[in-house]
């Protein structure tokens, strides 16, 4: 039955509720700034009533629940949003730097230095004995060489630094991840009741879900969803268990979690590769399931999959690595190619990464079938004999290992066998001085070196040789009398003795007075068109500054389209993320009116629970 004491709980009960309130609008107030930090509201309901004659009467208020306005539709596509920003940022960062590695503008870059190289050669072809142009050359030679490499060592560096942050930002997260865990654990125990929200901690872990999102792409899944229409049309919130996944694979579930693992041991470019260990221990390699965020970005441009050369398989920035020392080989092969035809004494290959008894056109090096000449010169630069050689799909460069025999007895297709053949060279009937007779051919174990040499009187006597290529490559690929060392972007440079003796480099074919010849071959292959053959085997038929403009183009394209989108993603991201603070974001204009409204709904309960006192103390006076 009720009494004027139930009365003064119906008055409790609104200031209880009033005091509720005023608590939960001033956490809003002093998280507005807060990061992550969702708008709280109180949910009231009527008390059960009294059940009397002839009906039921009130009995005050009670608090059901304090929610978060959380809409999870609008957070996933906040969430996707923020991920698409920063996995576009990171590229975006990353490219723009590596475009500033080619400032090829205002006459600044390797083009320019490329065309004060090929300017030289035709000075030193306008003064073929001038040691000061030799002197230029060697100079310019010297800045070329120096600005590739400076290049490739750039792209390199940006390479590791993509590298060690992929490091930095797996560690930071398996730490988030760790959090996630924990946090579903403690949610899992506050809200064990069935009545009460975790609110804070369930912004807590929202904040780290959009934190580990933003890092590496992480797809949340949770149970039903859950609507309170009847407190705010926004709120439509996720309840169950808790699971977030990367590539297709559980990182967190529920309150365990699966740590990423890396391992720079393994590969020998000592690169960070990333995988993930079931609990059988069984690891499986993960880079390549990573296509979202800061990490996605990263490794787009690192690369996923290490080759057993060290090297990634892919990624943009090895590619361009790649390219840039496809460029540079080039540019080494077409130029030694060419200074082979310069008479000297001896020549003397690079040390060759492939056996005597390989044959050539099988070798990842850019042999061609055909045919090139040794030429042999008197002292007065005169032509005294000259032999053809072919190199075809069974060539090898010696003789090892070969038992198939022409009928002469000289080993089939063997470079070495071909020069060593008793041939008449000169057409003269004479035995003793033809090619065979003039120069030595030998091939060095283990050093791999093969060797040129003019024999002891011939040399003693001024007679000198060269080589004039006719589409073998062959000079180019072996460096046998090289004007550049190297071959590749990191090594390429002037060669070693002309480095030492600029003097020494030559504007002549033939040894006689005045010849220019190579000179003005050399100023020539800035037009020619010529095979760069890259670490696939695949070939591309391009001019000199036409391969380096399609390098450089890719990559300002690609800048220029990441650029591009970036400038659509972000203005993507600020409306999805104004539509998400609209709805979970504190207002303080919205909060300070709601604690008006509680302010006055404390001070109306306070009346009532005053009038009820005066009601008692008259009711107690009436018994005096």
């Amino acid at each position: 039955m009720a009494s004027i004491f139930n009365a003064l709980h119906i008055g409790y009960s609104g200031l209880n509720a009033a005091q509720i309130g005023i608590d939960t609008t001033g956490h809003n107030i002093a998280n507005a700034e807060t990061e992550g930090y969702t708008r709280q509201r109180v949910v009231t309901s009527e008390a059960p009533p009294i059940s009397i004659t002839p009906g039921s009467r009130g009995n005050g208020t009670k608090i059901t629940e304090i929610v978060r306005v959380f809409d999870s539709f609008v957070n996933d596509r906040y969430s996707a949003a923020a991920q698409n920003k920063e996995y576009s940022d990171t590229l975006k960062k990353n490219l723009e730097e590596l475009s500033t590695y080619f400032p090829d503008i205002d006459n600044v870059g390797i083009k320019e230095d490329l065309k004060n190289y090929f300017d030289l050669w035709q000075s030193l072809a306008s003064n073929p004995s001038n040691t000061a142009v030799k002197i230029a050359l060697a100079q310019q030679t010297q800045t070329l060489t120096q600005h590739i490499s400076q290049t490739q060592a750039q792209i390199g560096a940006l390479q590791r630094s993509t590298d060690d942050q992929i490091l930095v930002n797996v560690e930071e997260v398996n730490r988030i991840g760790g959090q996630i865990a924990d946090l579903n654990k403690a949610i899992n125990v506050a809200e064990s009741d069935g009545v009460s929200n975790a609110n804070d901690l369930r912004d807590q872990r929202e904040v780290l879900s959009m934190s580990l999102g933003k890092l590496i792409g992480a797809k949340v899944f949770s149970g039903s969803l859950e609507s309170n229409m009847p407190v705010d049309s926004n709120i439509a919130t996720k309840n169950g268990t808790y699971t977030i996944q990367v590539g297709g694979f559980n990182i967190v579930d529920g309150s365990y979690f699966h740590p990423i693992g890396v391992d720079a041991k393994s590969n020998a470019g000592q690169f960070n590769d990333i995988y993930y260990e079931r609990q059988d221990g069984v690891r499986f390699p993960f880079a390549d399931k990573i296509t979202g965020g800061k990490i996605g970005a990263l490794i787009e441009l690192r690369g996923s999959l290490i080759g057993n050369d060290g090297k990634f398989n892919d990624g943009f920035l090895q590619e361009s690595i790649n390219t840039f020392d496809v460029f540079a080989k080039g540019l080494i092969e077409v130029t030694n190619n060419l200074y082979a035809q310069t008479a000297t004494k001896t020549m003397q290959s690079n040390a060759l990464s492939f056996s005597d008894n390989q044959a050539l056109l099988s070798t990842d090096e850019n042999f061609k079938a055909g045919t090139f000449d040794l030429v042999a010169y008197d002292i007065n630069g005169n032509e005294v004999a000259r032999r053809s050689v072919t190199i075809n799909a069974s060539s090898v460069i010696d003789n090892a290992g070969v038992t198939n025999l022409l009928g002469d007895g000289i080993t089939k297709n063997s470079i070495a066998e071909q020069l060593k053949a008793q041939k008449d060279d000169t057409g003269d009937n004479n035995a003793l001085n033809d090619i065979d007779d003039m120069i030595t051919a030998t091939f060095a174990k283990p050093s791999n070196v093969f060797s040129l040499s003019m024999n002891g009187t011939y040399a003693a006597s001024g007679f000198t040789f060269s080589i004039e290529d006719h589409g073998t490559n062959f000079a180019g690929v072996t460096g046998v009398n090289r004007f550049l060392d190297g071959n590749n972007a990191k090594n390429i440079e002037l060669s070693a003795p002309l480095k030492k003796d600029p003097s020494a480099i030559h504007a002549y074919k033939a040894p006689a007075a005045g010849d220019n010849q190579t000179a003005l071959d050399m100023v020539q292959l800035q037009f020619g068109r010529f095979d760069f053959k890259d670490r696939y085997n695949k070939t591309t038929s391009d001019s000199m500054y036409g391969y380096f403009d399609q390098m450089v183009t890719s990559i300002g394209t690609k800048t220029n389209a990441v650029i591009a989108s970036n400038d659509s993603i972000t203005s993507q991201f600020n409306a999805i993320k104004q539509e998400h603070d609209s709805i979970s974001k504190v207002s303080i204009d919205e909060e300070m009116a709601n604690l008006i409204r509680y302010q006055t709904s404390y001070g109306a309960a306070a009346k009532v629970i005053t009038t009820i006192d005066q009601m008692m103390t008259t009711l107690l006076g009436l018994k005096q």
